[in-house]
């Protein structure tokens, strides 16, 4: 039988996430004939699950749920591939009284022994009893809970092979837990945000209430459903508004990007969003006339967040697929966290990227945003005085934003600080950690996010993370520089490096940048590192040292990001600090061998 998508069109009132509980919203969505359709790398049709199958299939499974003699509030681990399956068991979890925990399959981890680790602890660190894994993951899945008392540790077919149970079931609402949201893990051990369904009814309410959702909308995503803005804004949130959503897998949007294009303009999507790195992978794929075959005019909102965004490559985007009717005012930057459900701040729909340049000095020296004109009159995010960052837009309705000091006092706009949000939407705590969750957040209900930002006429404006910010001799400098000089080298591409500071054996900090490198000319290595020490001492006034590594080198989070962190641990790990301080004195900028 072929296959037919979901249809856009609505038949049903639309309600826009005013539910009591994540079950209610799907109770409502199943009375429609909208759904979900799930697509191949190759672009074809594989799955097709509309709201009604979604209801009947995981009150199903709720029933097997019922017959394992569960808890209500029970943990619920699923390994969360772009499958039908996902949405089948997270919802039973909803419907069961259960909470569901989604978790990054193996392959977006590494190798079988570092994953088997990884899901070994994550089962000890929410206490779950139960853990469900696509079936090609079962004997990853068998390893990694070998002797830990779990009611039901297999495959989604294992499980359905359980009998029902006999008692009623009593679904998930108000302040009970609606899942475990775990971090990316890209400053230390992920930890499981605790999500109620209030909260995330609340963003979801705010969130679609600003970009305007109608009957006439369709989604289309490749956002992992373990991620936040995959999970919260592209699988719950068609849910909850009743519209239709086309996935392409995760996996598959990395090996063939443009097929992202292909899905939005096969059915006239009208919302989709992302990383940077996505739009920036598309528009790197694409070759030719190739995208003059694509019509993206339906596509209204081209989300963009998770990562700090880089205007450029954006202007590169909209500049590549003009020819497909790409409107780039279609780009609304947001800034979001776990912690938070997802969104903080939205930037105003069809209006486009706004961003501005400031000084460079005055924001490391004095944390001052003052507006800055570069003499070159370019968009480059860096130059020896002027640094470009984009306006992630006001905080959704219902919410609060503020910037304050090392001591906790709130400075006016443009002062540079740390971000706290308050809202409806806040996790109630990290799980089994009251003393990570106590640092941040406040007696008064603010969440102290970590990241460092100021704002200014427009909004919120974001600089970089507090852990991943550089001290050298007083002065701060932001890694996402030191990265972006690396990646105007033709040698490399974007992505392909990370910096960090590592303690200097005479004191202060030494700023290092790794770099993946496909070259193998040691002559040719030399001259990349020679241009990169000079750019970086113009730009930013400082030394560096750089360490040219093979691809693949880099560690990244479970959501792909690149994890600062945990690529300096490896440096350290396999660098003497001791040997580093003499060769930057004597400017040579290359990591020398003998401490490798």
């Amino acid at each position: 039988m072929t296959l037919k998508p979901t249809p856009t069109e609505h038949r049903l009132p639309m309600r826009c996430a005013d539910f009591e509980s994540l079950a209610d919203a799907l109770d409502y969505a199943a009375q429609g004939s909208t759904g979900c359709n799930f697509y191949s790398g190759r672009g074809d049709l594989t799955a097709v699950l509309t709201y009604a199958e979604l209801r009947k299939d995981a009150l199903d499974l709720a029933r097997r749920f019922a017959g394992l003699n569960l808890h209500r509030g029970d943990r619920v681990i699923i390994v969360a591939e772009t499958h039908p399956d996902f949405h089948r068991f997270f919802f039973a979890c909803q419907y069961a009284g259960l909470v569901p925990v989604p978790v990054a399959p193996p392959l977006q981890l590494g190798g079988r022994q570092s994953y088997t680790e990884q899901l070994r602890r994550l089962v000890s660190d929410c206490a779950a009893s139960v853990v469900i894994a696509p079936p090609a993951y079962g004997s990853v899945v068998e390893d990694a809970t070998q002797g830990l008392d779990l009611r039901f540790s297999g495959s989604t077919e294992e499980f359905r092979t359980l009998c029902s149970g006999g008692a009623p079931l009593r679904r998930l609402t108000g302040t009970e837990r609606a899942y475990l949201q775990y971090t990316s893990g890209s400053t230390r051990f992920p930890r499981g945000a605790m999500i109620s369904e209030h909260a995330v009814l609340s963003n979801l309410a705010a969130m679609l209430g600003h970009i305007r959702v109608s009957r006439d909308d369709r989604c289309v995503s490749w956002l992992p459903f373990y991620h936040d803005m995959g999970l919260v804004a592209l699988m719950l949130g068609p849910v909850v508004a009743q519209v239709s959503v086309d996935y392409l897998g995760t996996r598959e949007f990395a090996m063939r990007p443009r097929q992202w294009l292909v899905r939005m303009h096969e059915s006239r999507g009208t919302i989709s969003l992302g990383p940077p790195f996505g739009y920036e992978l598309c528009a790197r794929r694409l070759r030719g006339e190739e995208p003059a075959s694509f019509d993206l005019s339906a596509w209204r909102l081209a989300g963009v967040g998770a990562e700090l965004i880089r205007p450029a490559a954006l202007a590169r985007f909209a500049e590549v697929l003009a020819p497909s009717k790409f409107d780039p005012r279609a780009f609304a930057a947001c800034y979001g966290l776990a912690e938070c459900s997802l969104v903080v701040t939205f930037s105003r729909v069809l209006e486009g990227l706004k961003s501005e340049r400031v000084d460079a000095e005055r924001l490391s020296d004095g944390h001052e945003a003052v507006p800055f004109e570069s003499p070159r009159g370019d968009a480059a995010p860096v130059d020896r005085r002027g640094v470009e960052f984009v306006n992630c837009g006001e905080a959704v309705p219902g919410h609060e934003v503020e910037i304050r000091d090392e001591n906790g006092n709130a400075v006016p706009a443009r002062q540079l600080g740390t971000i706290y949000v308050r809202g409806p939407s806040l996790m109630s705590g990290y799980f089994g950690d009251t003393p990570g969750s106590s640092q941040v957040l406040c007696a008064d209900g603010w969440l102290n996010t970590g990241d460092i930002g100021y704002l200014n006429e427009q909004g919120l404006v974001i600089t970089g993370r507090e852990k991943d910010l550089i001290i050298i001799n007083g002065r701060n400098v932001w890694p996402q520089d030191l990265e972006y000089l690396a990646e105007q080298e033709p040698e490399v591409r974007s992505s392909d490096a990370s910096a960090f500071s590592v303690p200097s054996p005479t004191g202060g900090n030494l700023a290092v940048l790794v770099v993946q490198c496909r070259e193998t000319n040691p002559q040719k290595r030399a001259d990349l590192i020679d241009r990169l020490h000079a750019s970086i001492h113009a730009e930013l006034g400082i030394d560096c040292i750089i360490e040219l590594v093979p691809a693949r080198t880099l560690v990244r989070t479970s959501s792909g990001k690149l994890s600062r962190s945990r690529t300096r641990e490896d440096f350290l790990n396999r660098v003497d600090l001791s040997d580093l301080e003499p060769h930057r004195r004597a400017g040579k900028a290359e990591v020398p061998a003998s401490s490798l």
